[in-house]
C-alpha cells in the first residue's frame, strides 16, 4: 500500500512568514519572523472513520497571491532545499532530510475567491512530492489557508475532469489514490486547476492554479529523484 504523507501543520506559520503577502504587511507593523531552514513533507494521516472536530483556528487577513514564485517552507535546524529550476509559477526543489532524498514542486494560486467575498485566509500552496525511499511518486497535497469544515470534501477540477479530495484540518489530498496518476496526467496537459472547498466557518473558496510549467517542473523532479 502506498505511504501517504503531507506537509505538517507546524509549517504553516513559517510559510506565512516566508511568503508574507503585501496585504499582511499593510495590516501589521510587526515584521515577519526570520525564516529558518527546510523540512520535508510529513506523513499524511489516514482518513478517520469520524474526523475529529478541531477548534477552528482564527483565519488571518485576506490577501492576494504574491507575484513572486512560491518558496518552500522552512523549519529550524534543517538545511534549506535546493532550487532545481523555476518553470512558470512552479518551482522544482530537492532536499535530503535525515539522509533521505526528497524532490517536490510547489506553487501558489494565481487567483482566489471566497463566498462571502474577501474573507481572510492564510497563504495557500500546492505541493507535488516524490520520495524514492518511500516509493512515493508525484503525491499531491494542498495547504488551503484555513481549517476545513470537519468531515467535508473538497474538489479539484482540471478541464472536464473532477477529483474528490479528502480533507483534514488545513490540508487536502486526493481521496482515491488510484486517481492520483490520472490527475497528474490531466495537469500535465491542462491549462488550469481549480480547487473548491469550505471552511469550518462556512466560507466557500475557489482557488485557481495555472498549470503552465508544471510538466517541466515534474520532469525535473523526476530526473532528480529517480
Amino acid at each position: 500500500m502506498r505511504i501517504h504523507r503531507r506537509w505538517g501543520v507546524m509549517l504553516l506559520p513559517v510559510l506565512a512568514a516566508l511568503l508574507a503577502m503585501p496585504a499582511l504587511a499593510q495590516q501589521s507593523a510587526t515584521p515577519p519572523a526570520a525564516a529558518p531552514s527546510a523540512t520535508p513533507p510529513k506523513p499524511k494521516p489516514k482518513p478517520p472513520a469520524k474526523p475529529a472536530a478541531e477548534k477552528p483556528a482564527a483565519e488571518k487577513p485576506a490577501s492576494k497571491p504574491a507575484s513572486k514564485p512560491a518558496t518552500p517552507p522552512h523549519a529550524a535546524g534543517t538545511p534549506q532545499p535546493k532550487l532545481l529550476g523555476q518553470y512558470g509559477e512552479w518551482g522544482a526543489y530537492t532536499a535530503s532530510p535525515g539522509g533521505k532524498k526528497v524532490c517536490f514542486t510547489i506553487a501558489k494560486p494565481t487567483s482566489t475567491q471566497t463566498i462571502p467575498p474577501n474573507r481572510p485566509r492564510n497563504p495557500i500552496y500546492m505541493f507535488i512530492s516524490t520520495r524514492p525511499a518511500d516509493k512515493v511518486t508525484d503525491e499531491i497535497s494542498i495547504v488551503i489557508g484555513y481549517p476545513f469544515k470537519p468531515g467535508s470534501e473538497a474538489s479539484a477540477q482540471v478541464g472536464s475532469a473532477t477529483f474528490a479530495l479528502y480533507t483534514q484540518q488545513d490540508g487536502a489530498w486526493i481521496k482515491n489514490a488510484a486517481e492520483e496518476a490520472q490527475m497528474i496526467t490531466a495537469m500535465r496537459s491542462g491549462d488550469s486547476l481549480v480547487i473548491k472547498g469550505e471552511s469550518a466557518k462556512g466560507t466557500k473558496t475557489t482557488d485557481t492554479f495555472t498549470l503552465k510549467g508544471v510538466a517541466q517542473a515534474l520532469d525535473r523532479t523526476a530526473a532528480e529523484c529517480k
